[in-house]
């Protein structure tokens, strides 16, 4: 339109477009996931990452869950003094569903070529007594630690979101935080020249904001 000038955007989340925990996930979507684990593994898991589980009912890989009641429950025998449950950003990649005792790829849904496994909450898999919704997911790379979901140790609890957000600024794109292992097209704002990345929540064009200040 004549007389109206681009000068950046902000991007606003549609949070009406979460996902529940019964809502399949879809592939080569993020989401925000829970993994509970002990204390003392925690400083570990963000500088270095997660270790995957050798075997388990969904085979080899990371075990996260959307419904953080269930994170709560991990490590098992364990005190509520010693465990933290972090929340996660999982790039899920292309998902199987696992809805039943004995599926044919409960555990070679890998090989089959998905990224990550999904078993519903109230699904007809006996090992999971609770009922609740569970994932697995092959490639650590895909999980990024964001912040400490439970910690009853209020001293520990900031020390590790100290931790997390050091870690969250120094990886990954230098402009917008995410992982850029897929490549991010970074180009020079075309009015300032400011570098910007696509993905990046918001852009201020310091050119524009001037030239509106000096009016």
């Amino acid at each position: 339109l004549p007389g109206v000038s681009f000068c950046g955007w902000k991007a606003v989340k549609d949070r009406t477009k979460s996902l529940s925990e019964n809502q399949e996930p879809k592939s080569g979507r993020e989401y925000t996931m829970f993994h509970g684990t002990h204390l003392k593994n925690a400083e570990i898991i963000i500088n270095e990452g997660f270790e995957p589980s050798i075997d388990g009912m969904l085979g080899p890989g990371v075990y996260v869950s959307r419904n953080i009641a269930k994170a709560k429950c991990y490590p098992h025998k364990t005190d509520k003094n010693d465990k933290v449950v972090f929340k996660l950003r999982v790039r899920a990649g292309k998902v199987k569903k696992i809805d039943c005792d004995n599926h044919p790829l409960q555990k070679t849904w890998h090989s089959n070529g998905y990224d990550c496994a999904w078993v519903p909450p109230k699904s007809n898999v006996s090992a999971i007594k609770s009922g609740r919704e569970e994932d697995c997911v092959w490639d650590p790379k895909r999980i990024s630690v964001v912040d400490v979901a439970c910690c009853v140790d209020d001293a520990k609890r900031w020390e590790l979101r100290r931790m997390i957000r050091s870690t969250l600024k120094t990886g990954g794109c230098s402009l917008c935080h995410l992982d850029d292992s897929d490549g991010h097209d970074v180009q020079p704002c075309w009015e300032c020249q400011e570098d910007i990345c696509p993905f990046q929540g918001k852009h201020m064009c310091k050119r524009k904001l001037r030239e509106r200040d000096t009016v």
